[in-house]
């Protein structure tokens, strides 16, 4: 028997199947949930989106139009939520990833290191781990919006009309920002490593040899 769609979900949860709910949110806690980490760099930010996501999704379903992919509109409301998080928090002082946590003996242990995904794969070689550790902070300091772009299309393997959709621009804006956001990328992996003789990874092969980020 084959499971029913998100949309079917959807609609038996605005008819009232008490049950119905309870799937589509576990059907897509987990991925909201690493989207919203690589757009907000914040374990703790990553969890009130998805919270606040899902309950937005709960309250609004009527509004859903179901001539739409239930999908892109989850990922819509998920993105104008990461935005609103990064927004306020820039408005208050906030421990940065870097810092030591911890005792003095200690010694090395960053929240960043604490920030690992949930769902991560297995993990592999040291030097595997630097290398993640190493994308996620290059990845930081592309600017939010070049960074989400980069996110959906690398990362989530959403379609170009479907990102326009979610963030809300037009077409063309998607792919000129996907092409500045994959250059700054490479621009400041060069930088960072300061002419180290070391391969320049891509998102999308740093994605499918970890699994997540």
């Amino acid at each position: 028997m084959n499971a029913p769609t998100d949309e079917e979900l959807l609609a038996s949860h605005r008819e009232g199947d008490p049950g119905a709910f309870g799937v589509l949110a576990s059907r897509y806690s987990r991925e909201l949930y690493q989207f919203a980490y690589r757009v907000t760099n914040s374990s703790a930010a990553a969890e009130d989106v998805v919270q606040e996501t899902l309950l937005r999704v709960h309250t609004a379903a009527a509004q859903f139009d179901p001539n739409r992919r239930f999908k892109p509109w989850l990922f819509t409301i998920a993105a104008n939520k990461a935005r609103d998080l990064i927004r306020s928090r820039r408005r208050r002082p906030e421990v940065p990833l870097d810092a030591q946590v911890g005792s003095d003996e200690e010694e090395g242990q960053r929240f960043l290191d604490f920030l690992a995904d949930s769902a991560a794969a297995p993990a592999g070689s040291l030097e595997e781990q630097e290398e993640r550790a190493f994308v996620r902070s290059v990845m930081e300091r592309l600017p939010d919006h070049l960074r989400e772009v980069l996110v959906l299309s690398y990362y989530h393997r959403f379609p170009y009309k479907e990102i326009a959709e979610i963030l809300g621009v037009p077409l063309g804006t998607v792919k000129s920002r996907l092409h500045a956001a994959v250059g700054q990328f490479g621009q400041s992996y060069r930088a960072a490593i300061g002419g180290t003789v070391r391969e320049e990874p891509h998102p999308r092969r740093e994605s499918a040899r970890e699994g997540t980020l």
